[in-house]
């Protein structure tokens, strides 16, 4: 099957083939998470190694490469990307040996989040040899902020002196969390979020109910509400915001150890666009992401002074750098309760 862009992805594809005639050695996808970004590179990657690019400028699906790269064995591609992605459900094992250079060891260890610099390192033999069918060869690596130091400056070599005919196809979440080095050294192109109503008719013709609300949780992105509703982790979310609710020291180090369990930076997330909602609420009388709990954070923003509501915003802000490498789930999550709690009451 031929790789396919999401329809609010269609203005972003008609710009972008105007790149292709004199096509950059790096493009650097970048814009929020859940919006599709890593499915229009790689629909981007395989309409680059198609044999017979159609005049939208999608692949044909047909050609002996488009054949290669739906069976995700095209000889002339590399997908780089963490270890936990590799695993996720539909992943394509193929894909996590090309990159790592080896077979993963059957030793039950976490999965890495991080690029390391050994998935880089074994693309220098790839991309020493002839292609195979006198094309490009295309690296698509995502996301660009999961590459560890080692791993990000020996891309940067690679960027520095990009071997001929190799294009790089990177995404990002967040451009701030990548060395500015790199950044200049890609041309950089913006997938921006969905505008609400694209978002809502994909959704319910993916037959979710409760679309607008899962769509406003997930800040509008529409393939992190489907991936949400789907994992069937509200209970989760509300298990939080309840807290945030009704915060108290006792009730943040009862429910820190239940808590820790669910991956931190979620957790994070959430307490963000909650105090975004309570600052926005202070302020305006809106609410954006919870409209669910307008009673709770109506009654949160009418007490809560708007100066520590700032600090519990900064306080969540900086400890979403560091919510996928704590030192201890349980302690980073009672210090994150225990500094909201100080701020909220």
């Amino acid at each position: 099957m031929s790789a396919t862009i999401y329809p609010w992805q269609n203005s972003a594809w008609e710009q972008l083939q105007l790149l292709r005639a004199r096509m950059p050695h790096a493009l650097l996808f970048y814009g929020a998470a859940g919006t599709g970004k890593a499915d229009f590179i790689e629909a981007f990657a395989q309409a680059l190694l198609c044999e017979n690019v159609q005049p939208d400028g999608h692949a044909c699906a047909s050609c002996v490469s488009c054949g290669w790269f739906s069976q995700h064995n095209h000889p002339d591609y590399r997908r780089v990307r963490p270890e936990a992605l590799e695993d996720e459900p539909g992943a394509d094992g193929e894909d996590g040996a090309d990159a790592d250079g080896g077979k993963k060891t059957k030793a039950a260890k976490t999965p890495s989040k991080e690029i390391k610099i050994e998935q880089i390192r074994a693309l220098a033999d790839f991309m020493n040899i002839s292609t195979h069918r006198q094309g490009l060869r295309v690296v698509v690596l995502y996301p660009a902020e999961a590459l560890n130091t080692p791993a990000s400056n020996a891309l940067l070599k690679t960027l520095e002196e990009p071997p001929p005919g190799t294009v790089f196809l990177l995404s990002s979440n967040s451009l701030d969390r990548l060395l500015p080095t790199i950044l200049s050294r890609c041309r950089k192109f913006a997938l921006p979020m969905p505008d609400e109503l694209a978002a809502l008719a994909w959704l319910k013709a993916q037959g979710l109910g409760d679309a607008e609300a899962w769509l406003r949780e997930q800040g509008g992105a529409p393939l992190a509400a489907l991936a949400q509703s789907e994992g069937g982790n509200r209970e989760e979310m509300d298990a939080l915001l309840q807290l945030l609710a009704h915060p108290n020291v006792e009730n943040a180090l009862k429910s820190a150890d239940k808590l820790s369990k669910i991956p931190l930076s979620a957790l994070v997330s959430w307490q963000q666009r909650w105090l975004y909602d309570v600052f926005c609420y202070k302020l305006s009388g809106t609410i954006r992401y919870f409209p669910r709990y307008r009673k709770e954070v109506a009654a949160l923003a009418e007490r809560v002074q708007t100066a520590k509501l700032m600090q519990a915003i900064k306080g969540a802000n900086d400890r979403r750098a560091t919510a996928e490498h704590p030192l201890s789930p349980k302690l980073f999550v009672e210090d994150m309760l225990l500094d909201y709690t100080a701020c909220c009451t």
